[in-house]
């Protein structure tokens, strides 16, 4: 891979001990946000969100537990980029790749299954891309508001 995501609020984790997966909520601070238009939802994971840290806190049944109900803690992350620290929570800025450590399943049994952003076109991306292919991808779209006449040259 050669570009990694920051995960944020929202991004889908797993544990290999247990059978589904679960929500990440960041908990330590409440002011760095990313991929977030309106800045309310998508808040930045650091590797200080650790503890009870997932919406249902829980990835089902472990089998470490003998097929229990998982009781997921984490206690630390690890692959977290080092460059981006939050002055909220000294916090680390988590990676796609990013693992972390329950003391119920093992090192690095935690990971991210999805980073959590979302692509929002806004009118710049369609302003800035090739028109012929807008037309191919939306044809029952009126794209007259971005696509002038003069784009095209007729053959």
């Amino acid at each position: 891979m050669s570009e990694k995501h920051l995960v944020c609020q929202g991004a889908i984790c797993s544990c290999k001990f247990g059978s589904v997966p679960d929500k990440l909520k960041v908990l330590t601070q409440s002011k760095r946000y990313i991929n977030d238009k309106n800045g309310s939802q998508k808040l930045m994971a650091t590797h200080m969100d650790i503890g009870k840290t997932f919406e249902k806190n829980m990835f089902g049944s472990c089998t470490k537990l003998n097929n229990n109900p998982c009781q997921v803690t984490v206690t630390q992350w690890n692959g977290f980029y080092d460059k981006i620290t939050l002055q909220d929570n000294s916090g680390k800025a988590l990676l796609e790749d990013s693992k972390a450590t329950c003391p119920i399943g093992a090192p690095d049994c935690i990971s991210i299954i999805n980073h959590g952003q979302i692509m929002e076109a806004t009118p710049q991306n369609v302003e800035n891309a090739e028109k012929e292919v807008l037309m191919e991808l939306f044809p029952f779209t009126d794209l007259g508001q971005y696509i002038r006449k003069t784009d095209f040259i007729e053959s």
